[in-house]
């Protein structure tokens, strides 16, 4: 085996470094763009204040703006991302089983607590939800039974 002969000269050596930092700056830059503007809008603050006293009135306990900001954000995140579809009542109903897994998984009468926080987060992030999602809770068997 013989080694390769190279054949760029030092300046299309140089060219190409150059092109490539280039490249790479405009990259970090765009990413610190795009990090910037993911942080908190004052919108989103407006929102988060807007839920954690709607929590208070619950009597719930309530988690930092900075939390609610950052989960939330201005739009109610994931839990206003089709919050009526198929897949996302499904999870939800998933959750309000026995904890097994398997066959020995079952619904339970779930505490008519359970959903309200995410009730709050619709009605306040994605209000034009609210009814079929409202309807959906309304459907479901809940009692009182956490003290």
């Amino acid at each position: 085996m013989s080694t390769p002969v190279e054949t760029q000269t030092g300046s299309e050596r140089r060219t190409i470094y150059i092109v490539v930092a280039v490249v790479l700056v405009i990259l970090l830059i765009i990413g610190l763009i795009a990090f910037s503007s993911a942080k908190s809008t004052q919108q989103a603050e407006q929102k988060a204040d807007q839920f954690i006293a709607a929590l208070q009135a619950e009597g719930a306990r309530t988690p930092t703006r900075d939390q609610v900001v950052r989960v939330l954000g201005d739009d109610g995140g994931a839990t206003c991302d089709n919050p009526n579809e198929a897949l996302s009542r499904g999870t939800l109903l998933s959750l309000l089983s026995n904890g097994a897994s398997g066959p020995g998984m079952r619904p339970v009468i779930a505490d008519s607590r359970v959903v309200r926080g995410q009730l709050l987060i619709i009605k306040i992030y994605c209000p034009d939800e609210l009814e079929d999602f409202q309807q959906f809770v309304d459907d479901l068997k809940t009692s009182d039974v956490a003290g």
